[in-house]
């Protein structure tokens, strides 16, 4: 067998990186893995090991010319001599990769273009592309994300309202106009009482100009028996030659449709959002250094708002210190101090508790009160401003507990003394559940006052039919008013509060106008308000088919509001908020808004029995009774095989099926993070190694420098 001779320039870079070995040993990443390895395993014979971007390129010195194709790389990379890489350049397989290195750059640079150009045609039909890049532009990315969020949400309830109009509205329509053959919905005289089906308008002996306008604003009179709410829709069956039409199912499966259609949706952007905020978490030991050297938003081009991130960023500077040093002082309590402070955050917490029986007490008795009222109203007429008052009170009750109690809030943590982005989560979580429980205390009253009855008066009908002969339109016409005394609301502080404010700051020169100063635009506080009408909307939807379509015009209207304020008469927020956390958060507190928005709508459906006298669901005790009876019509197989799937023992095993999948999916995640991990302590030893090399370097220098000094001064 006869061996090969090592060519002279394989030996001589062989023979260095032989002489490199001693210096690898010396890297501080060497040192680390030997410690590393040596004390997991006990006793470990040292190799010759070093970090692997270090050898990365011997790999191409390494291979023959045969396999040039799958290990070429560029040639200036390759640690081998001038010779060898003219050589290697003329080979005849060098030129074949870069003529098909050439071919493919080129096909790869035409697919970008031409994806770059669709993105580019697609993203000018953005809806406000140019007035959010505007106001991201003059105050950041951390507004802008707001203004992103109420566009998603303008997108989501359109989609939301074309899905209701395509299955619900639109066949609806088609049967008013007779141009398919109808069957009404009606129940049969012996399954219920007469009177459970009788249901008429409220006739009043005159009417004036302004019970329109109340109608309008309440969705009374005119408004109650129309396409707007639930009682309009009476129609069972649609049909034409061998087409039939399920309304009643249809209804049901467009409710389960844009719940599902949102929780995907949500989720969706919400993942997105969650790995942004994981990064940004995950650089905590970093988090002065990206202050100081990235931390400044190129976005911004307007003078004002550039001293205003420059304020910012001095605020996150000092709440990182006040953090750190929150942390020692907590670090430092004793266990006197420890015991106060948890006594009185305890005695605070029972505050809060009482603040919140208050406000939902208040909603209970006025909306009990509001609906005895309305009924009387029906024979007597009073004055304008009373029925609106009578109409709206607990919409106005909820809308003055939602802007009260968050002031009450900041002043009550203060005592807390947690630490500053602790409190700011802290109240946006008690002012998120206030929002959305008063909604459900809302409910809640209403159904005390549908279910229950004097002397037994429910027993006929299985709800108050005297005071609702249609409990789902009602439920319907509170969130309409909801909804429009929200943007009522908006509106008037824009005009009425934020404006005024800013001419009051901007031309008296009294001192305290000067230090009141303008609005504030309080990102958190905003997202609240629209989450709010997100989960109105959400829950009315089943109750108020052209909801969505109306939230939709809402959302619309007060982008420009908004938008108009910001310019005109708000300032930043002092507290500063950040895009990447931000889009998570809006997301979070949406998701946190769903579930509760499907309680009671899952209440509606599946426990309080169904109007008799109104709606699409007349035939069945309850609405969710309208899937087994469509199933009971499918063929026996179809329908065994349904009914299997909705037992227990096809039900527990995808329980226990998903549990491991999610078990599987975390046990990824964290593997996942660990590979992280490694990769940061690889990154940080590339830059000690760095470092190291560096000081090496100049210390030859310096050492080379001397000798050459000392050898000329003895050669003279």
């Amino acid at each position: 067998m006869q061996l090969e001779k090592p060519s002279p320039s394989r030996s001589k870079t062989g023979g260095f990186f032989l002489s490199l070995n001693p210096l690898l040993h010396e890297l501080p990443s060497y040192q680390s893995l030997i410690r590393r390895t040596s004390a997991g395993k006990g006793s470990t014979k040292r190799r010759n090991t070093a970090p692997s971007y270090l050898f990365t390129s011997l790999t191409h010195r390494r291979t023959g010319s045969d396999e040039l194709e799958q290990n070429i790389g560029p040639l200036r990379e390759m640690p081998v001599s001038i010779e060898e890489k003219k050589r290697i350049r003329a080979s005849p397989d060098y030129q074949t990769y870069m003529l098909t290195k050439y071919d493919q750059g080129r096909l790869f640079r035409k697919r970008a273009r031409f994806i770059q150009t669709v993105k580019e045609r697609l993203s000018s039909l953005y809806l406000w592309k140019t007035d959010i890049h505007d106001i991201e532009g003059k105050f950041g990315t951390g507004i802008r994300s707001y203004f992103s969020f109420l566009r998603f949400l303008v997108l989501l309830n359109f989609v939301i309202f074309l899905l209701m109009f395509t299955l619900v509205i639109l066949p609806t329509i088609i049967s008013t106009h007779q141009v398919v053959n109808t069957t009404h919905a009606e129940v049969p005289s012996s399954v219920v009482a007469q009177e459970c089906t009788v249901y008429e308008q409220p006739k009043t002996k005159l009417v004036l100009f302004y019970s329109y306008v109340i109608n309008l604003f309440s969705g009374t009179g005119f408004l109650e028996q129309t396409y707007l709410f639930y009682g309009f829709y009476k129609f069972d069956y649609l049909s034409s030659g061998n087409f039939h039409y399920n309304l009643s199912l249809a209804y049901f499966m467009a409710t389960c449709f844009y719940i599902l259609l949102s929780l995907f949706w949500v989720v969706k952007r919400a993942v997105e959002g969650f790995k942004q905020s994981f990064i940004r978490s995950e650089d905590r030991f970093q988090s002065f250094c990206n202050k100081i050297f990235a931390g400044w938003d190129f976005c911004i081009t307007d003078q004002h708002a550039a001293k205003l991130k420059h304020s910012s960023l001095q605020y996150e500077l000092k709440t990182d210190l006040n953090e750190e040093r929150m942390k020692q002082k907590i670090a430092d309590r004793t266990k006197k101090e420890k015991f106060r402070i948890y006594l009185l955050r305890v005695f605070l917490n029972l505050v809060v508790l009482m603040i919140l029986f208050v406000c939902f007490y208040c909603i209970y008795e006025t909306t009990v009160f509001s609906q005895k009222a309305h009924k009387r109203s029906a024979d007597n007429v009073e004055g304008f401003t009373s029925d609106l008052i009578v109409e709206y009170l607990p919409s106005i009750v909820i809308t003055a507990a939602n802007f009260i109690t968050p002031r009450l809030f900041e002043r009550i943590i203060q005592f807390e003394d947690y630490s500053p982005a602790f409190e700011i989560k802290f109240i946006l979580i008690r002012s998120v559940f206030v929002r959305l429980a008063n909604i459900i205390v809302l409910l809640l009253s209403l159904w005390s006052q549908i279910t229950t009855c004097d002397d037994d008066a429910c027993k006929p009908c299985g709800y108050n039919n005297k005071l609702y002969p249609c409990w789902e339109t009602r439920i319907g016409q509170e969130m309409y008013k909801l909804m429009i005394f929200d943007l009522i609301i908006i509106s008037s502080v824009a005009l009425f509060v934020e404006f005024p404010r800013k001419l009051i700051v901007t031309y008296c020169t009294w001192a305290p106008f000067k230090w009141w100063g303008q609005q504030q635009f309080s990102v958190p506080q905003n997202v609240l308000e629209i989450v709010y009408g997100q989960t109105i909307c959400w829950i009315g939807t089943f109750y108020s088919p052209l909801l969505p379509g109306i939230a939709t015009i809402k959302y619309f209207i007060i982008f420009y509001i908004k938008k108009i304020s910001l310019m005109n008469n708000c300032r930043p927020s002092t507290r500063p908020f950040r895009a990447s956390s931000s889009n998570f958060f809006f997301l979070a507190v949406l998701l946190i808004g769903l579930p509760l928005a499907c309680v009671p709508i899952v209440f509606s459906v599946g426990v309080i029995k169904s109007s008799k006298s109104c709606g699409p669901f007349v035939k069945y005790n309850i609405s969710w009774h309208v899937i087994p009876a469509t199933i009971d019509r499918f063929p026996k197989g179809f329908n065994k095989l349904l009914y299997g799937l909705a037992s227990e023992a096809f039900a527990v095993p995808f329980f226990l099926f998903v549990c491991l999948i999610l078990f599987y999916l975390v046990a990824l995640a964290g593997a996942h993070k660990r590979v992280i991990d490694q990769l940061r302590e690889q990154l940080a030893m590339h830059g000690r190694d760095k470092q190291y090399l560096i000081k090496k370097l100049t210390r030859d220098s310096l050492i080379l420098k001397k000798r050459s000094t000392m050898s000329s001064i003895q050669e003279n």
